[in-house]
């Protein structure tokens, strides 16, 4: 056969299969038997096999992935994907309600579309001229990761568009795997001897399509459903349910269960029996997405800094399961806190196997009553550490003694008169060590790639780390020589140590984990000194004029900045090239040298969006009115912060004449 016509065979068997795939994995109504669907796929691998010029990205057979990735690049986006915002009554959901209706002035209730809140990971395809050019996580909103080699392994994802579509796309929706899948997955993987066994199907999905080596997602029965988009240049929908006819004739998949309300009286009955179906789903939900359906009174509503006006997510409540608690352990965390964790027989709570729960403190247990034996209640909740609730039925067991020596290092424990929480007042305990570094490397402090808790374990007990400066003095062999490590993965840990040394100011100083510096605390010094050595040089009295700064915060962050230790950790921390950035701020901003508080409820930016924006234009943020506040915020509800304003004379501002001010319409 010639070359002409073999390249006409590849394009009919490529639409042929094309088609088999969409009827498949998006309509669920196969008209081929797998052994013939097998038939057409080996033809085509092998007219591409004969012609390699044929295999192009959009072939069927390039779902299979490709070779590995040394890293994601990062991906912008045109337009930002926001956030949702939450309500978890019916009560909350009907001030949404009410909200609209006032927004809108109008009396009568708008029409409201509603599906299920896939647990999933959140996703952006964007097509050109039908055709999908790019894949991107989430992220921040704006920027994202580029996971196009891996969506494109995903079967409900058609490479092609299919009839009149828009020039450009950009559509939104979910990536999950069933529970079926999940769990067939999980058994394989521990049958196999793996260490890497998946908590929860969102999980599996989030890591599988972030995967560097692709032809592993490509083995993950990973799904999608769309339910929203950034741009669509060109189509003419009027509501979210013309909208989702419109994706299911071009050959996307959306969920089956959406459907529409014509009053808020009908999403309560909708969120009831969706609640009741909850287990009874082939995938996990963890609530119901509820909008506005017109899309010109989507318009109308508009978005605030972080989330859509005219969208809610209504949350399903914690899940709660009785199990029994065999003992009760203590952690020791990275500020030498004694943390007693109960050992529980393992029960599935929202499709994830909970086999621990938090305790929290002595005070705690003995409140709980609860010991060793004992069915108890125990509650998860979103991404909460779940935690026991109380005891079902006590077994009479022996009653817990908090231990008098550090469980790691034998070392006496103490507890303040003031406090609740036994310490082992060894800094060099190497429980403490491992925990400092875990958050040191974690993506709210240095944000090192590739350090996680199971190498920092090892390199602790290889003696190659005592504390965070080391870490800069590591090397690729050393580190390939540590168990299932490897040359490739040592390489990648050592670049992103390097690549490190330049994160802000402010996660250095988080990094840091002196005690009461948290993540506020540490923007708050980095706004006021800017670099590494201004902070270490001002006095104790000098913190104090920061806001929100007050004696014990001062008093720890001086005594850990003058510890002989510390001290020489921190230069050879420089000396490595450790050099953390100041914050970014606008040049000659309107408001540098400001303090400003917000307080009441704000209606056009979220609070942290109002923050962040703040920020860029050189002022400082504080929680409370202070004689050093220059500017009051205030929106709806303001209380207390306005009064002691007003007392103090400050200049109190609305919301939109703040944004006037900054200039931002």
């Amino acid at each position: 056969m010639s070359k002409a016509a073999d390249k006409k065979r590849h394009a009919e068997l490529s639409g042929e299969i094309a088609e088999h795939d969409h009827r498949y994995h998006v309509l669920d109504d196969p008209i081929l038997a797998d052994a013939e669907y097998d038939e057409l796929f080996r033809e085509l691998e092998a007219l591409e096999e004969k012609w390699p010029a044929l295999r192009t990205p959009d072939s069927p057979t390039q779902r299979v992935g490709g070779a590995p990735l040394d890293s994601l690049p990062s991906y912008k986006r045109r337009v930002p994907m926001l956030s949702i915002a939450n309500c978890t009554n019916p009560d909350e959901f009907r001030e949404w309600v009410d909200g609209l209706k006032t927004f809108l002035k109008r009396e009568d209730e708008p029409r409201f579309f509603v599906e299920p809140k896939i647990d999933g990971t959140g996703i952006e395809l964007v097509y050109e001229n039908g055709r999908l050019e790019v894949a991107a996580t989430r992220g921040d909103g704006t920027k994202g990761e580029d996971v196009t080699v891996a969506v494109r392994t995903i079967r409900s994802v058609p490479f092609a568009l299919r009839g009149d579509v828009p020039a450009r796309l950009s559509m939104r929706g979910e990536i999950f795997i069933s529970k079926s899948d999940f769990h067939r997955l999980n058994d394989r993987l521990a049958a196999e001897g793996s260490e890497k066994i998946y908590a929860n199907p969102r999980n599996l999905a989030s890591g599988s399509i972030r995967m560097l080596d692709t032809r592993v997602t490509a083995q993950r029965p990973l799904d999608l459903f769309v339910h929203s988009f950034g741009e669509m240049e060109g189509a003419s929908f009027q509501s979210q349910e013309d909208f989702y006819s419109g994706v299911r004739s071009w050959g996307l998949k959306t969920s089956p269960l959406g459907r529409m309300c014509q009053s808020a009286d009908e999403v309560v009955t909708v969120y009831d029996e969706l609640l009741a179906a909850r287990d009874d789903l082939p995938y996990e939900i963890d609530g119901m997405v509820i909008k506005v359906d017109a899309f010109e009174d989507q318009v109308a509503l508009g978005t605030r800094a972080r989330s859509a006006r005219w969208a809610i997510a209504w949350k399903f409540p914690a899940v709660q399961r009785t199990t029994t608690l065999h003992e009760i352990q203590i952690q020791v965390g990275r500020t030498g806190a004694l943390t007693p964790v109960a050992i529980l027989e393992p029960v599935s709570i929202a499709g994830v196997t909970v086999s621990n729960a938090s305790l929290h403190n002595e005070d705690e247990i003995e409140r709980l009553g609860v010991r060793p034996g004992d069915r108890v209640l125990v509650e998860r909740s979103g991404d909460v550490i779940p935690k026991v609730i109380k005891v079902i039925e006590s077994k009479g067991g022996k009653a817990f003694q908090m231990p008098r020596e550090c469980p790691v290092c034998g070392t006496a424990t103490v507890r303040e008169e003031d406090e609740v929480v036994s310490r082992c007042p060894n800094y060099a305990c190497r429980a403490q060590l491992e925990g400092r570094l875990r958050h040191f490397a974690s993506r709210r402090a240095m944000d090192i790639e590739g350090l996680g808790a199971k190498l920092i374990t090892q390199l602790v007990e290889a003696e190659m780390v005592k504390d965070p400066a080391d870490l800069y003095a590591l090397e690729v062999e050393p580190v390939a020589a540590l168990e299932r490590m490897g040359q490739k993965s040592a390489e990648n840990v050592v670049a992103g140590i390097a690549r490190s040394k330049t994160r802000p100011l402010h996660n250095f100083l988080n990094g840091l984990a002196v005690r009461h510096v948290g993540e506020r605390i540490s923007e708050l010094l980095a706004q006021r000194y800017k670099s590494l050595d201004a902070l270490l040089a001002a006095t104790e009295e000098e913190l104090l004029d920061v806001d929100e700064v007050g004696p014990e915060v001062a008093t720890s962050l001086r005594v850990f900045l003058e510890g002989e230790e510390n001290a020489a950790m921190l230069q050879r921390l420089q000396d490595a090239g450790v050099d953390p950035q100041p914050p970014e701020e606008v040049e000659g901003g309107v408001l540098s040298g400001e303090v400003v508080v917000f307080t009441g409820k704000l209606e056009i930016l979220s609070r942290d969006g109002a923050k962040a924006l703040a920020q860029r234009h050189g002022a400082t943020v504080g929680s409370s009115v202070t004689q050093k506040t220059t500017l009051v915020v205030a929106g709806p509800g303001a209380g207390s912060k306005l009064k002691k304003a007003k007392e103090l004379e400050i200049e109190v501002l609305e919301e939109q004449e703040f944004l006037d001010r900054v200039g931002r319409e």
